[in-house]
């Protein structure tokens, strides 16, 4: 009997797309159970961000990406109730940017929009974009590029008071 790993992608998918809390599914004598976990109610600096799950080549993490130094971040502070934290769905390896050779999805001073891409998870080859659910302006990006992150981990900072009108 061989297993066939294109359709457990799909299945994977599935519950992804549906955010599903599970699926069980038999045919020809296997089995496959499929458990995803569902995040605790979204409070305003917590809201889980939407993702699509895409197959895309491995990254490989030579070249850094330029990050502005914490003293010049930490000038310009706006105020608590505006900032909106984009935390890592998943467990899995935070990328800035869709390739090695391309530029980051988002840098601190962007304005970017809502659902727009700001990073990718890697969790077992499969990559997630990670999309902000704010419009306004990156004031902070503490995640660092090519290194595990925890699934609650603050990717990346919005200030939705400067949201372009």
């Amino acid at each position: 009997m061989s297993i066939d790993y294109e359709k457990i992608k799909r299945l994977i998918s599935l519950v992804e797309e549906n955010r599903l809390t599970g699926l069980e599914v038999e045919e020809d004598g296997l089995s496959i159970t499929i458990k995803a976990e569902l995040s605790a109610p979204a409070t305003p600096s917590s809201m889980p961000v939407a993702q699509a799950s895409t197959l895309i080549e491995v990254q490989a993490c030579e070249a850094p990406v330029s990050q502005p130094s914490l003293a010049k971040q930490a000038v310009e502070q706006p105020a608590p109730e505006h900032l909106f934290e984009i935390a890592s769905p998943m467990i899995g390896v935070f990328y800035r940017r869709p390739s090695p050779d391309s530029l980051p999805y988002v840098e601190v001073g962007d304005i970017i929009e809502a659902e727009q891409t700001v990073g990718l998870i890697e969790a077992m080859k499969v990559f997630s974009e990670v999309l902000s659910e704010v419009a306004g302006r990156v004031v902070a990006i503490p995640a660092e590029n090519c290194k595990l992150v925890q699934q609650g981990d603050v990717l990346v900072v919005i200030d939705a008071s400067e949201a372009e009108s």
